[in-house]
């Protein structure tokens, strides 16, 4: 893909919409809810996975009312493509201990399962209280590994999408719904 985009090549590659804005808002609510329920007021670290995680990530800690920090890390397996390599890549790890939090991973999507379950075992051999993966996108038709999260809000069929901070080659993460994008257009 080019650096530039018209509005229309943009909007061409944008074949429907998988999940509404208004979907994806009342999932969240529901999420947040469910983390409160876990954690009943002890305090969390959410760790989303960037880049793609990071809209959801802000959405999900605004509807968790448990004390909670924030912190990131990013892998990459792409490499701007919309194929997974294969090869998972810590690019960017935490800043901090996390041996005294319940730690809650926060990911856009989890497709093959490979770089959650590379991050998951980085992340439970640093000792955490306890830890669980929720994401926004579950697509179990993609898994080559044996992962599955705690808690998906919606499980999607086999389609390449973008959008609420999924991307391709870094355009469409500010879509406010999820969409299949067009591979053929």
């Amino acid at each position: 893909m080019n650096n530039s985009l018209t509005l229309k090549e943009y909007s061409d590659k944008i074949k429907r919409v998988l999940i509404t804005k208004e979907e994806i808002d009342e999932a969240i609510v529901k999420a947040g809810k469910l983390i409160d329920s876990f954690y009943d007021g002890r305090p969390i670290l959410l760790v989303s996975i960037l880049k793609g995680a990071f809209v959801f990530m802000a959405d999900l800690c605004r509807a968790v009312s448990v004390p909670c920090k924030i912190d990131f890390m990013c892998a990459k397996s792409y490499y701007g493509g919309t194929e997974s390599t294969g090869v998972v890549k810590i690019v960017m790890d935490l800043k901090q201990d996390i041996s005294e939090y319940h730690v809650v991973i926060v990911e856009d999507i989890i497709d093959t399962g490979r770089t959650l379950n590379d991050i998951v075992k980085i992340l439970k051999a640093r000792n955490p209280l306890s830890l669980r993966v929720i994401t926004l996108l579950d697509k179990p038709a993609r898994r080559v590994v044996d992962f599955k999260p705690d808690y998906a809000l919606f499980t999607i069929p086999d389609h390449f999408v973008i959008g609420y901070g999924l991307d391709c080659d870094e355009f469409y993460r500010t879509l406010p719904y999820i969409a299949e994008y067009d591979l053929d257009c």
